[in-house]
């Protein structure tokens, strides 16, 4: 299955799911990670996961996360869905009393459709992107997905945070700190979370898409670069083991059911 093809696979597969009411919620004391659950799809050959067949004939079923990190100096919204998702999170932020037009900040480890689908609903919140990955967003061939494209193109006239070095400690208090790891993408990201009592927390986007791909080292066929993949892996597992870090496969069903039930939150 290509990409396109499973686009439009959870697209018509997705299975919706929101958390229970919540009482409003005042700005944190302290880091907060809201896990939001943007649906599931059901992959039934995982071998475009694999360059090296090991998944062919697989069937898998991944969940596609949202979150949102609730910091003293603002809100980030972390990786968005997909558009068929957008209900879910608008009914999530509600939950919180919160809009999109309270968050301060929007970015999502890289710009393919499952993670950047919603992101047009901040537009007005500062973009922080990874320039390699703001140039393939607006590229010719993104623009020429045209359903794809509509879902986040209002954030080409937004205020824009480059990620300009390999890391950028969003608060300038080590707490919220996103850190390049190219290869799946050309600007492909992680986000390292420095909770109070949780410790360490490390959301890693498309690096692996199923839980048995990271001790495998496997890269997916359809990755920009292979190399800088595996130097991605390299440096993602000694930040890792530096930090003790709890690592968050994104699509990995079991990582994302451990972390607290929406509308509770990681602190």
């Amino acid at each position: 299955m290509t990409p396109r093809l499973l686009a439009a696979a959870m697209a018509a597969a997705l299975l919706f799911g929101a958390g229970a009411a919540s009482a409003a919620k005042a700005p944190p004391k302290g880091l907060e990670l809201y896990a939001i659950d943007c649906g599931k799809f059901p992959v039934p050959d995982a071998d475009m996961f694999a360059d090296d067949g090991a998944y062919k004939g697989v069937q898998r079923t991944l969940i596609v996360p949202c979150y949102l990190i609730r910091h003293p100096k603002g809100d980030l919204i972390w990786d968005t869905g997909i558009p068929q998702s957008k209900q879910i999170l608008l009914d999530a932020l509600k939950q919180l009393d919160l809009t999109p037009a309270d968050i301060e900040f929007v970015s999502v480890s890289h710009s393919h459709f499952d993670h950047i689908g919603n992101a047009g609903l901040f537009a007005g919140s500062t973009w922080v992107v990874d320039p390699d990955e703001k140039a393939t967003a607006f590229s010719e061939a993104a623009r020429k997905n045209a359903g794809q494209f509509a879902a986040y193109s209002a954030l080409e006239a937004s205020k824009t945070r480059l990620i300009e070095g390999p890391t950028l400690d969003l608060f300038g208090d080590k707490t919220v700190v996103i850190h390049q790891t190219p290869g799946h993408t050309p600007g492909h990201t992680i986000l390292e979370l420095k909770l109070q009592g949780a410790g360490v927390v490390l959301l890693t986007g498309d690096l692996w898409h199923l839980a048995e791909s990271r001790e495998a080292k496997r890269v997916p066929r359809f990755n920009f670069n292979r190399a800088e993949t595996l130097k991605s892996y390299e440096a993602t597992e000694a930040l890792a083991a530096k930090t003790k870090a709890r690592v968050v496969r994104e699509h990995v069903m079991e990582d994302f059911e451990a972390l607290p039930k929406f509308p509770a939150a990681l602190k």
